[in-house]
């Protein structure tokens, strides 16, 4: 069975629906470990819940980023995962992170990309009047949530929402794509290839899979 690594930052309701998903079968593989660099993150606790290892790692342990992310690769990679998964990890990563899991590193990532990278995602798409917001999951590159995009769902947005609401309503999707894209590339239906993703063979175009 493929083994994961999920790396987060805060409540973990992605690293939810993955444990799942794991649970139930709609994702062939198991989480192996799941790290932090926050030890009050609650998601550690739905980890732990599950019978899944857990790791915290502290900023202020560290040097700088390199020497933080050398450590993380180590204890990662303990745990020989065929995939890391990014879920809420509110870290940038270090190019030595990146080109360690190239190719098998995912994230999600609160807007319809190439739109409103980095943070505050939902508050943008509010002051801006968009009348659409959603979430994509994407290949991890050097450039800050910047990867291939696989697959994005979008979200309508009404003029009386709040934050809140725009949040739960991406929060509810990202949880439906998340898990079925890891499970592609557990399949290995999945690849990056030449820094593009590719599914079942055929190139992904710029916005990824077309999904309803």
């Amino acid at each position: 069975m493929k083994k994961l690594v999920v790396l987060i930052s805060g409540n973990g309701s992605n690293l939810q629906s993955l444990l799942d998903a794991c649970a139930s079968g709609r994702v062939h593989g198991s989480v192996a470990a799941v790290f932090s660099n926050k030890a009050s993150a609650f998601g550690l606790v739905r980890a732990k819940e599950a019978g899944v290892p857990t790791h915290a790692l502290a900023a202020s342990d560290f040097a700088d980023r390199e020497a933080f992310d050398r450590q993380l690769m180590t204890e990662i990679d303990a745990y020989a995962p065929d995939l890391v998964v990014l879920a809420g990890y509110m870290r940038i990563l270090s190019s030595a992170f990146v080109a360690r899991y190239h190719d098998r590193l995912l994230n999600i990532h609160p807007s319809l990309l190439p739109k409103y990278p980095g943070l505050h995602t939902h508050r943008q798409a509010l002051e801006n009047g968009d009348a659409e917001h959603g979430t994509s999951v994407h290949f991890v590159t050097d450039e800050l949530d910047g990867g291939p995009v696989i697959l994005q769902a979008k979200v309508p947005v009404f003029a009386e929402d709040s934050e809140q609401e725009i949040t739960q309503r991406v929060q509810h999707q990202e949880h439906a794509i998340y898990p079925l894209v890891i499970n592609w590339f557990i399949e290995g239906r999945l690849t990056m290839r030449d820094g593009k993703a590719w599914l079942d063979g055929e190139q992904l175009p710029p916005q990824g899979h077309a999904h309803e």
